[in-house]
């Protein structure tokens, strides 16, 4: 008679799946819970004691690690060795593994939960029974999702039972569903920034229409563990399905806009902001934001901190745009943005389970790994190297700073009384990028202050910064030519900061 092991903590859809087996003519050997709930359903089920002839001990830990199981699952029915030593030792072949894992993500979800309840969550039995399953898939259907429950009973029905092919599926989903379980364990048990080896795992959210360019395939995954002002960690509420490069956008946005606190509106093109602003309204920040750049911010990501109102959404809507992402919206604010179904519109969540303090980047053959550039800009640890600042200069500059943080290096950005006036990042040279910020500005330069993410090597920048009017510069500091900048400074009557931080970007 064909047997089936079932031992799931996920009951989803349990008994339907062994219903059909058993009148397909499978023997059901179940445990604890499992066993339980089959038995009360009125499924004849065999117990797995009845099996091993042991108890089941230790508080669950030990019931399912026994050659009795194992023997039947990890036996090559066409080696005649092994089925010999089945038969010396009566163990009867196990043909069907139903197997789901202890809920440890669930686990570490909960609110206060104790480390001891953390480790009993870590399933020891589940991951040896479905490897030893997968490992034989040849003569063993293995089932680790509750999802694959119809197939697999479409499968048994077949006269020779499930195909190759299907058995080697579930047995893949197998291995990527251990390798995902004990890299999720390692993660949350490691206590080193940078371990010596680095286990990772994602789930997939959706396949993209293309990556960055139509002949690029890709695919969007997401973390087990939920992160603040993450795009993984929205709900869209209307629009196109998100491509990859609406991800990438909206993952720089929301990264720029975690930085203030008052309201802000940050517009974004090809993960560089082109218009930001803060203010004491989100209308106001808004209006900053657009009226920074009104040409970029054309097929841009608009990203919010506050509720999009009804006037705001009538300026969306007048705009063609990618995505809108706010915490919330206002009735008649979606009533508006429905007039343009194709824009992808997302509310962020404030839930999450844990701050991510690492960032990763790929490189060909291996993968860079640094703890994020969380650095906050405080005015006591600055350092004045000309003039003076008053409340409104130094509040600017903090403002640019923040901006500039956020923009490809090298980066330059202009600003004043909470607007960016000229943005420019990405070039090879430092005082390149000021001309590109400093001829978008403009006469608005006059009386603004400029930052730059990094120190600069020569006094060009802050000459070509006095021909513009600037009053005020922000930036880290620490060349060997710096003293050549503060004389520029003092000369033209610039104010000029030193943060001692730097900035850089390259990613």
């Amino acid at each position: 008679m064909k047997k089936a092991l079932i031992s799931v903590s996920d009951k989803t859809n349990l008994i339907p799946c062994a219903q059909s087996l058993v009148s397909l003519g499978y023997e059901i050997i179940s445990t604890g819970g499992t066993y339980q709930a089959l038995h009360q359903a009125g499924i004849a089920v065999t117990s797995i004691e009845d099996v091993t002839h042991f108890p089941e001990m230790l508080d669950g830990r030990v019931k399912t690690l026994h050659p009795m199981i194992h023997g039947g699952i990890l036996a090559k029915r066409d080696n005649l060795a092994h089925t010999t030593k089945l038969i010396e030792h009566n163990i009867q072949p196990i043909d069907v593994v139903i197997v789901n894992l202890y809920p440890f993500e669930a686990t570490i979800k909960k609110a206060n939960v104790s480390f001891e309840e953390i480790i009993e969550n870590i399933d020891i039995g589940g991951p040896t029974m479905l490897r030893s399953a997968a490992k034989n898939y040849h003569d063993v259907c293995v089932v680790c999702d509750v999802n694959d429950y119809d197939e697999l009973i479409e499968e048994c029905t077949n006269s020779e039972g499930p195909s190759l092919s299907f058995k080697r599926k579930l047995a893949n989903k197998v291995f990527q569903t251990t390798a995902s379980y004990d890299a999720l364990i390692a993660s949350v048990l490691s206590e080193e920034d940078f371990p010596s080896t680095l286990t990772q795992t994602y789930t997939k959210v959706m396949d993209c229409r293309y990556g960055e360019n139509p002949h690029q395939k890709a695919a969007f995954y997401k973390t087990i563990l939920s992160e603040p002002n993450s795009v993984a960690n929205t709900t869209q509420l209307q629009g196109k399905v998100l491509s990859f490069n609406n991800i990438q956008d909206a993952n720089a946005a929301l990264a720029l806009l975690s930085e203030f606190e008052e309201a802000c509106c940050v517009a974004l093109k090809h993960t560089n902001p082109c218009g930001v602003g803060v203010a004491q309204s989100i209308e106001q920040a808004w209006t900053k934001a657009y009226e920074a750049d009104k040409v970029s911010i054309f097929g841009g990501i608009v990203v919010f901190n506050r509720e999009v109102t009804q006037t705001v959404a009538q300026g969306l809507i007048d705009l063609f745009l990618e995505v809108v992402c706010a915490p919330s919206f206002s009735k008649e604010a979606l009533e508006l943005l429905a007039k343009k179904p194709n824009v992808r519109v997302l509310v962020t969540q404030e839930h999450y389970e844990k701050a991510y303090t690492l960032t990763s980047t790929r490189v060909a053959g291996g993968m860079l790994v640094q703890s994020v550039d969380d650095a906050k800009l405080k005015r006591e640890e600055c350092t004045i190297v000309s003039g003076q600042l008053d409340q409104s200069t130094w509040d600017d500059c903090i403002f640019a700073m923040k901006v500039c943080k956020h923009l490809k290096s090298n980066a330059i950005v202009i600003a004043k009384d909470g607007q960016t006036l000229g943005v420019g990042g990405g070039q090879s040279n430092r005082v390149g990028a000021a001309k590109i910020a400093l001829e978008q500005a403009q006469s608005l330069s006059q009386g603004a202050v400029l930052a730059s993410d990094a120190f600069f090597p020569m006094p060009d920048t802050v000459e070509l910064a006095a021909s513009y009017g600037i009053k005020a510069i922000i930036q880290p500091g620490g060349s060997i030519k710096d003293h050549l900048s503060i004389e520029v400074c003092q000369k033209e009557g610039i104010a000029m900061v030193f943060t001692h931080i730097r900035h850089f970007k390259h990613g």
